[in-house]
């Protein structure tokens, strides 16, 4: 999505029932926004979408209170840290961040502009942040996972492949919170009975490595940390578990509408939406250390019914009734 069809969303979103807000403030305000993944994501265009839309319902109308810069860093760490240095020379009035890396490389850049992020899992571990309740300095954001799903991923492979025995958890150590995930898929792992596997991965080619030595016996399966650079990488991630026969999770929804097997996660759109409420507020003078971190309120589950039955796989009833979308 380029710049200006960004800006496009925003300026056609909504009327405006709370225009008079916006009229108390003259000053064109600058939101820097920096997004981890990549510009032809289809997944990533509803959730642009919820914070123009949520924001122009708050009063922030383009061409007159508000200007966009929006980036593009498409899992690439170089690119995500010059993008950073570019955003923070503009001098915005805030900065949105999604994912833990271009988080880091903003608050790298400034202790000054308020940074606000997204899809990040740990902003404890990952020094984002001192605490949840009163983060203090420049950050603050939505907690976009918990760290119990690294067992609650595994439990439901587990549960629709009855036939599992060992279950690999697939990341890359230079962008994914490892720390947060791990615990909670080793203690599921040790009560399924499931060999649990590291899968570091840092290509392409090492995916294909990965999900190939899985599949050379019956039984593998594949979780797959959210991490910016899994999810730009999903569609050989796809492709190689199905070659493989290998069943495999992820907490985006978009995995599973692109051809993987299952996806359980935080609503993205719905923390995107409420992430807008904050940009408002601090645009209006709050100070993003006072204000709480937001945790997930709404999770969703997609089940890809199709690529069950190329897996030999028939989803239990008990998984139908609970999914959010059943994709056939």
């Amino acid at each position: 999505m380029k710049r200006r069809d960004f800006i496009t969303l925003l300026g056609g979103a909504a009327a405006w029932p709370v225009a008079a807000r916006a009229q108390q403030s003259e000053r064109v305000r600058r939101i820097g926004v920096l997004i981890a993944g990549d510009e032809n994501d289809p997944a990533l265009k509803p959730r642009l979408s919820a914070v123009t839309q949520f924001l122009a319902d708050l009063g922030w109308t383009d061409g007159r209170n508000v200007r966009m810069d929006l980036r593009w860093a498409s899992g690439d760490s170089d690119r995500t840290r010059a993008l950073a240095q570019e955003l923070v020379g503009l001098q915005p009035d805030i900065i949105l961040a999604s994912s833990t890396p271009a988080t880091a490389a903003l608050q790298r850049q400034t202790r000054t502009i308020p940074i606000l992020f997204v899809d990040v899992s740990d902003p404890i571990a990952s020094g984002l942040v001192a605490r949840l309740d009163r983060p203090g300095g420049n950050v603050n954001g939505f907690v976009n996972m918990e760290a119990s799903l690294g067992g609650k991923w595994l439990e439901l492979l587990s549960e629709i492949a009855p036939g599992l025995k060992r279950a690999a958890i697939m990341f890359n150590p230079d962008t994914a919170p490892t720390s947060t995930f791990m615990p909670s898929f080793e203690t599921a792992a040790r009560s399924l009975k499931v060999e649990a596997i590291t899968a570091p991965v840092h290509s392409d080619v090492e995916i294909e490595a990965a999900i190939n030595a899985l599949g050379r016996k019956p039984g593998g399966g594949l979780v797959v940390m959210p991490d910016v650079f899994m999810n730009v990488h999903r569609a050989p991630i796809i492709l190689a578990a199905s070659r493989n026969n290998v069943p495999a999770v992820s907490s985006l929804s978009a995995f599973a509408r692109d051809g993987g097997l299952l996806s359980y996660g935080p609503d993205r759109v719905d923390t995107y939406r409420r992430a807008a409420s904050y940009v408002d507020r601090i645009l209006r003078g709050a100070k993003p250390g006072d204000l709480p971190l937001q945790l997930p309120t709404k999770f969703e589950m997609a089940v890809n019914l199709k690529t069950a039955k190329a897996l030999g796989l028939t989803i239990p009833s008990g998984v139908l009734t609970i999914a959010d979308e059943v994709i056939e």
